[in-house]
């Protein structure tokens, strides 16, 4: 017989101890504050000791429970896990939290060959900026930028996010058909406060350069300043995975040979507690053999 506290009281303890705070606790399960502490006390009588420490205007949590609440809140990622596979809905739809550049400019132009190769699984697609919340939102995977260490999430690292600048033959024509280095200080950018603009002109010999020389529009995603580029609006930093077919159509035209890299890559990752559930296994061993195609 397991010697546990009873469930209800365990779900509250952890997402009391996850905001740290009763009141966000109560209104996330839709109880009362006076709820919340009631259930909080259950589990410290079967302990035999306080998981909280009460504070002026607070709660704190003792180190011990700490410790317990990170593999509480594990444990019930899987019993959620669990039962949402017991689901048909949850296995029919595969929910991709994504950004908005490696949407528009690569998996939206794909993932219809994975539904056509997986028509009993639904795709719905949510393009953001920010962490997806796993939880909260429903995501079943994300594609993300970043180091690929993010805690609890598997990961499995897709491409390097290296960039170099382009522009449209156009613009090119309209430089006389050559741009140098250091034509860059004088020429529109495309967003060039961004760090890789920076990062680009230090390797290539302009280190003294400072980025608040630079001028020209801003924008809030490379699919956007891709596009930009193409309108010949001006020199963008792309990442050249992305834009292969526009720079094999003309559309774009890669001005130099160096790539640099702030050392960035885009990753697939999901819940390490759902590795083995069907529709996220198929997805990410989709993605990443049309990663494979595509980088040949």
């Amino acid at each position: 017989m397991r010697k546990i506290p009873p469930l209800a009281a365990v779900r509250v303890f952890e997402a009391a101890a996850r905001h740290e705070n009763f009141t966000a606790a109560a209104r996330e399960l839709g109880m009362t504050q006076a709820a919340v502490s009631h259930q909080i006390r259950l589990i410290e009588d079967h302990l035999g000791q306080m998981l909280f420490r009460r504070e002026r205007q607070r709660v704190a949590l003792t180190d011990t429970a700490r410790r317990a609440a990170a593999t509480i809140g594990t444990g019930l990622d899987m019993i959620e896990s669990a039962f949402a596979e017991m689901r048909g809905d949850d296995e029919a739809t595969l929910t991709i939290s994504t950004t908005p550049t490696f949407a528009n400019a690569w998996l939206a132009w794909r993932i219809g060959r994975f539904q056509m190769r997986y028509p009993d699984i639904a795709v719905r697609l949510l393009m953001q900026e920010g962490l997806a919340d796993f939880s909260g939102d429903g995501v079943d995977v994300a594609v993300r930028s970043g180091h690929g260490d993010w805690p609890d999430l598997a990961a499995h690292r897709l491409i390097e996010q290296d960039f170099t600048p382009m522009c449209s033959p156009g613009f090119l024509a309209a430089q006389g058909g050559d741009i140098q280095p250091q034509d860059l200080l004088r020429l529109p950018l495309i967003s060039p406060h961004d760090p890789s603009w920076a990062c680009w002109l230090q390797q290539a010999g302009l280190a003294q350069i400072e980025a608040r020389a630079l001028h020209g529009i801003r924008m809030d995603s490379q699919a956007n300043e891709g596009h930009a580029a193409i309108a010949g609006q001006g020199i963008a930093m792309l990442t050249p995975f992305f834009w292969k077919q526009d720079m094999s159509d003309r559309r774009l035209v890669q001005l130099f040979p160096q790539v640099s890299s702030l050392g960035m890559a885009y990753w697939i990752a999901y819940p390490e507690h759902r590795r083995r559930t069907r529709k996220i296994r198929r997805f990410c061993e989709w993605l990443l053999a049309e990663i494979g195609i595509a980088s040949q």
